[in-house]
């Protein structure tokens, strides 16, 4: 079986365009099918108090820390101009691969159509933004959502949105934990999510540290994800907040070699 395989760079590049270049080469090269950056606009970020300081109680962590002026300023650090992201889709074209974007706010998804995306990333948190679904669905041929953050009857709303579109959609499993643990993969979520869509995939927040960095993707395609996206680096696993959970480009073939083994075979590999 032959898999797609979505190259995230999410916010690995830092900012910085060449950084974005040489990710799109590489990961085209080793054998991504589609090459995707994050449309993230520091304008957009809540001001929630309650993650200023965190919440903890009973020495569990109920919220996370995240101070809002220090995530805005590192935000801001990584908007691409709307010249940069042009040139990031020509780039993809250049090398054989679609470029794709996730949309994290309804005002941007016209403006991502006019920039000359067609396939558009839902994150998990918003599969149940039923409006965004709805805009998505009308403006984006192609459309990917995962549902990490979703409940059951918010998947079945969603799917009954977009049955009616025209878009082609795919429903990616994904554990919301970064790094997510082998014993929490839950990888049998996949055969639930055909119920809805005959394309399936996996993303893959697992660590990207040691030989076992592809075997979370490699599980999925055992269990019949269809797509694989992944969090790709370039720079060292410490220079950007995703780096722990991303591999390099050259580790996408292992996960593409694998695909094109025998059931038989997958099964043995991963004994």
């Amino acid at each position: 079986m032959h898999i797609k395989y979505i190259a995230e760079l999410c916010q690995n590049h830092l900012g910085n365009f060449k950084n974005i270049e040489k990710m799109v080469e590489e990961c085209a090269y080793y054998g991504a099918k589609i090459i995707k950056l994050q449309y993230i606009l520091s304008k957009n970020l809540s001001h929630r108090p309650e993650f200023d300081l965190g919440i903890n109680q009973n020495n569990k962590q109920i919220v996370i820390k995240r101070p809002y002026i220090t995530e805005y300023k590192r935000l801001k650090k990584l908007e691409l101009s709307d010249k940069e992201i042009k040139k990031f889709i020509k780039c993809c074209e250049k090398n054989r691969v679609e470029p794709a974007i996730t949309c994290f706010a309804r005002e941007n998804v016209v403006r991502l159509k006019e920039l000359g995306f067609k396939t558009i990333k839902v994150a998990s948190y918003d599969c149940g933004s039923y409006q965004l679904i709805r805009e998505t669905s009308k403006n984006f041929k192609n459309i990917i959502i995962s549902t990490g953050a979703t409940h059951d009857d918010e998947i079945k709303k969603t799917f009954d949105i977009l049955k009616k579109s025209k878009s082609n959609f795919s429903f990616l499993h994904c554990i919301t934990l970064y790094p997510t643990l082998f014993k929490d993969l839950n990888l049998d979520r996949i055969n639930y999510l055909k119920k809805y869509s005959k394309n399936v995939g996996y993303s893959d927040h697992s660590s990207s540290k040691g030989k076992l960095r592809n075997l979370a993707s490699m599980a999925a395609i055992f269990f019949g994800a269809k797509i694989i996206e992944r969090h790709i680096r370039i720079l060292d696993i410490h220079e950007s907040k995703d780096g722990p959970v991303s591999i390099e480009p050259k580790d996408i073939n292992e996960v593409i070699n694998f695909s094109k083994l025998t059931k038989s075979d997958q099964k043995l590999f991963l004994k």
